[in-house]
């Protein structure tokens, strides 16, 4: 039974609620959350001069807070940072799901869709340190390594953040749901998991002689299934 300090479970609205298929939604935030936390990269879209832009770009969370980032110059976060209304998907394929017909054809999947307003984030301070959250996040303890963010690279970065209004996750597991009368076909039917895993370290061709391979980056092992290290990075499961 969760904790009853624990924040409740995200309220679904019009806009959020699963209609079609609807137990397939969810709404609990270890759901959510555990989706968001497992993916790099996000789409978020949005309305400009009355036209719809979708940018797919890297993102992370900080408990309600979502976060993002890029040139200074790019028109579109220039927009976003007046304060526009934003929504941010997240989605991961897990499986192909095949049936004995083609209407039943599926896939496994996890998938969110966040809504928010986005802001700025304008503090120099608070921007630096946001933007080393998101090396941390990744990388634990590679800032002690590398050199820190330059004025010149702060002032060309825009950090932007959204707190989540709105949201909701749809999630599909398990094996192909055919007609009664189609399981007697002679065809096969199942499912062929698909994963994302970290492949062999390739070096820089200027690395410097003798440093070591891989310094603090034993979380990160070839053959790793990257969704499960996010997750567990997430969590501080992986420094």
């Amino acid at each position: 039974m969760p904790d009853s300090t624990s924040p409740p479970d995200f309220v679904p609205t019009p806009r959020t609620r699963v209609r079609r298929l609807h137990e397939r939604g969810r709404y609990d935030r270890d759901t959510v959350f555990a989706i968001l936390d497992a993916a790099l990269m996000c789409h978020v879209g949005y309305v400009i001069d009355g036209l719809p832009y979708v940018t797919p770009t890297l993102f992370w969370r900080e408990g309600e807070h979502l976060y993002w980032h890029g040139s200074s110059a790019s028109r579109m976060l220039r927009k976003q940072s007046e304060g526009i209304p934003v929504c941010l998907t997240v989605s991961h394929v897990d499986g192909l799901v095949l049936a004995r017909s083609g209407f039943h054809h599926s896939l496994n999947y996890r998938a969110v869709m966040a809504f928010g307003t986005a802001a700025v984030v304008a503090d120099g301070a608070a921007k630096t340190a946001g933007l080393n959250r998101f090396v941390e996040r990744l990388y634990p303890g590679r800032n002690r390594q590398i050199r820190p963010i330059s004025p010149q690279e702060l002032k060309a970065t825009t950090l932007m953040s959204m707190v989540i209004d709105e949201v909701s996750a749809k999630v599909r597991t398990g094996g192909p749901v055919d007609d009664e009368d189609d399981y007697a076909l002679d065809c096969w039917a199942g499912v062929i998991p698909i994963e994302t895993r970290i492949g062999a370290a390739i070096p820089d061709e200027r690395l410097k002689p003798g440093v070591p391979a891989l310094d603090g980056l034993a979380h990160l092992p070839e053959g790793g299934v990257l969704p499960e290290i996010l997750h567990a990075l997430a969590r501080g499961e992986g420094e």
